[in-house]
């Protein structure tokens, strides 16, 4: 009887493909989009995803100031920077940051769900992020992702 090897391919810098996605935020709940957006930046739609090699695809998103927040966490959900002085704790609630930020919100929840390495750094470079529905990227020919 013969045995059957299989080898197991391994994702590097010299076979990754890379694509660029447009994701419409509009009516979106944030924490589903931003699970599907942290994915494919991670590169786990594809075949050949490694978790040690940046595999990725970059993502654009638009109308980030339209998303949604389920439930009472529009009002209840608090984010908190910290300066690391005494008395530098400032808290903003998610209506008033997506206000006055609507980037912000994206870019923390899918910065949230991403390693905490060098490797998310890098991931989280490739996420663009855009309050109105125009985005500079144009020339890179981005495909609308499907959820």
């Amino acid at each position: 009887m013969s045995k059957l090897h299989f080898t197991t391919k391994h994702a590097n810098e010299a076979t990754v493909q890379r694509n660029w996605y447009v994701v419409d935020g509009t009516n979106q709940t944030v924490g589903r989009m931003c699970s599907k957006i942290a994915a494919v930046l991670r590169g786990k739609n594809k075949t050949y995803f490694s978790p040690h090699v940046d595999c990725g695809d970059f993502v654009i998103v638009i109308n980030a100031d339209k998303v949604i927040f389920t439930g009472n966490k529009i009002d209840d959900k608090i984010y908190i920077n910290f300066s690391g002085y005494p008395g530098g704790k400032k808290e903003e609630s998610a209506k008033s940051l997506l206000k006055r930020r609507p980037e912000a919100v994206i870019e923390r929840a899918v910065k949230g769900m991403l390693p905490k390495n060098r490797l998310g750094r890098k991931l989280v470079k490739k996420l663009f992020v855009y309050a109105g529905d125009k985005h500079p990227h144009t020339a890179q020919q981005p495909k609308e992702f499907k959820f």
